[in-house]
């Protein structure tokens, strides 16, 4: 007797395809929507996790972007405080999909306001990318200048890339009420002070998120006809919630309208894909401990593993790291 499963392929099964399966290799968890090979120019940003794609990606050989690279005389673990190398741009991390769409708003007007630098102990921060001065800028007018000189870079790397990969990490931010501008955290946290009358919380919904990721897609293809745009959801729980929820649920919803959004978009246009980074990460069908004894930071072996599958999808894995 046939049925509507009856042909299916094993990874359609949970017994086939998850507990029986190689959950190593993960075989027919991702097959990508268009190729990056190693002469591909690709550009990341994101949260913290979007790190390992470029450094993984970069280890295999690929052309990852970087428009703003350190000094040549930098230290390594200078460069990394002040974030050389960690994405294609010194825009540090992003978390939310409209704190992108704003940095590239701002970059393809070159458009810099002076309301959106913090103090502290007299000198003066980004609000946007606080902490990739951490010890800020001596004056307003060099901070303002360092911004500008930023966003320029930007369009650079958007005119240069054929593909973009996007880590979404939250749909919590923190919007000053005055410019109507989400902030890269918390005022107060870095630099500057928390003003509850300047300063809303704001959980960012699916259909903002979505409207935010399309005109992200539509930005970039304006000034590059020819970008793809790769979306993956940061499995990094959140480190405290303000939404008065226990962090534990505010995290389940922040990840789940993440996933849900990505997974919507590469259903629609053939120039969007998804890779289930986050999926492999937080299954509970994997052997060993996903993350740390902090219950945050993803274990080294488990990113390793993570980026082989995404490598070998990509024909890549040879010539891995």
């Amino acid at each position: 007797m046939q049925n509507p499963y009856s042909d299916l392929p094993p990874q359609a099964f949970w017994k086939s395809g998850v507990v029986e399966t190689d959950k190593r290799h993960w075989p027919e968890i991702y097959a990508p929507a268009f190729d990056i090979g190693p002469q591909t120019a690709v550009a990341t940003a994101g949260s913290c996790f979007a790190q390992h794609i470029g450094r993984f990606l970069r280890g295999a050989g690929v052309n990852v972007l970087d428009v703003e690279p350190r000094p040549e005389s930098m230290s390594d673990e200078e460069a990394a405080q002040r974030g050389y190398g960690l994405y294609s741009a010194r825009y540090g991390n992003i978390y939310t999909a409209r704190q992108l769409r704003e940095v590239l708003e701002d970059a393809f007007e070159i458009y810099v306001d002076e309301r959106h630098f913090l103090t502290r102990d007299g000198a003066w921060f980004d609000a946007l990318r606080p902490g990739v001065e951490p010890d800020g800028h001596a004056t307003l007018e060099a901070a303002i200048e360092a911004r500008r000189a930023h966003l320029l870079q930007v369009v650079e790397l958007a005119q240069e890339m054929e593909v973009f990969i996007f880590t979404l990490g939250l749909t919590e931010g923190w919007i000053d009420r005055e410019t109507g501008r989400v902030l890269a955290m918390a005022p107060g946290v870095i630099a500057g002070d928390y003003d509850p009358a300047r300063y809303e919380f704001h959980n960012f919904t699916y259909d903002e998120i979505y409207a935010d990721l399309l005109e992200i897609r539509k930005l970039l293809r304006g000034i590059n006809p020819n970008v793809q745009l790769l979306l993956t959801v940061s499995p990094v729980p959140l480190t405290g919630t303000a939404s008065n929820q226990h962090v534990l649920a505010a995290t389940q919803y922040s990840k789940s309208v993440l996933r849900a959004v990505a997974g919507a978009l590469a259903d629609k246009y053939p120039t969007v894909d998804y890779f289930p980074s986050y999926e492999i990460v937080t299954t509970w069908a994997v052997p060993e401990a996903a993350f740390a004894a902090n219950l945050r930071s993803v274990r080294p072996e488990m990113v390793e593993g993570v980026m082989e599958v995404f490598l070998t999808a990509h024909g890549l894995s040879a010539i891995r790291i």
